[in-house]
């Protein structure tokens, strides 16, 4: 029960009507009735705040925080003024946490790519570099898909984990095929010699990733279906970002040095051009 007194400063005092100084009835001064108050009252930056809990079972939590969002955007107009509705717990540390990776890993590409650029002296080159990150996407987002596996904070380390050997392994084409280029070679050939020769490396590199992701992929033992998805995404990406290293990358190579000239000749075309011959 509540009981909401309305007092004033005479009403201590004894009135003309109460001589004797009686004390006044409670039904005089104030208003009694049953009223429902909260148990626990918390706060929010100094805020009250009502929480409701809600668990997820059998789904990920991203696709049941956005149902719950659907239905508080519903109500979000409806609200009185000083009111809000908003999602919070685990729900905003995840969203923080992949706000966070994805800044991390788009800074990561663009501070690559500088650094490619400063070591190579060319704007192309390491953007044909970096051909082989989109095939290394694809194949991550086909590896979850197949295994249903969803995205999370692990997926996206190994994500991370698969661009740096992707992009390692198109430097090693992208070198080897200027290597080629200032022995006077044009640039089809170059891209082709550069997939023959760098084949080998290359997939010795891929194979050994992939298969050392193999026993965290299938995640078994205690726990081991939260580092699963590292796995997956690596194995994925990497099977995915080989093909692409070693055929799409070469392509955009060709297409890209069409129109650049040899920058030294080799040892066949100083012996083939007669400027070069001397008199014994």
């Amino acid at each position: 029960m509540r009981v909401t007194a309305v007092t004033s400063p005479t009403t201590a005092k004894s009135t003309p009507s109460n001589p004797f100084g009686q004390p006044p009835m409670l039904t005089n001064v104030a208003l009694s009735g049953r009223a429902g108050t909260p148990a626990v009252v918390n706060h929010l930056n100094a805020q009250p705040v009502f929480d409701i809990y809600a668990a997820c079972q059998e789904r990920d939590l991203g696709g049941v925080s956005g149902d719950i969002q659907k239905i508080l955007n519903k109500y979000q107009g409806k609200l009185p003024r000083g009111s809000l509705l908003f999602i919070g717990g685990q729900v905003q540390s995840m969203q923080s946490a992949f706000a966070g990776l994805i800044f991390g890993l788009i800074f990561a590409l663009v501070l690559v790519y500088l650094l490619l650029v400063v070591n190579f002296q060319s704007w192309k080159d390491p953007l044909i570099i970096l051909m082989a990150i989109p095939g290394a996407f694809t194949g991550i987002l086909w590896s979850l898909y197949v295994t249903q596996t969803t995205f999370s904070i692990p997926a996206l380390m190994g994500t991370i984990m698969t661009v740096g050997v992707a992009s390692a392994n198109s430097i090693l084409m992208v070198t080897f095929a200027n290597e080629q280029a200032q022995e006077g070679q044009d640039a089809y050939h170059c891209a082709l010699n550069a997939g023959y020769q760098r084949f080998r490396p290359v997939i010795m590199t891929a194979t050994a990733m992939i298969i050392g992701m193999i026993p965290m992929a299938i995640g078994a033992g205690q726990g081991g279906s939260q580092n699963a998805p590292i796995g997956r995404a690596v194995i994925g990406g990497l099977t995915v970002a080989t093909f692409s290293t070693l055929f799409f990358v070469p392509l955009i190579f060709n297409l890209l040095r069409k129109g650049d000239k040899a920058k030294k000749q080799g040892p066949a075309q100083k012996d083939s051009d007669p400027s070069t011959w001397t008199k014994q």
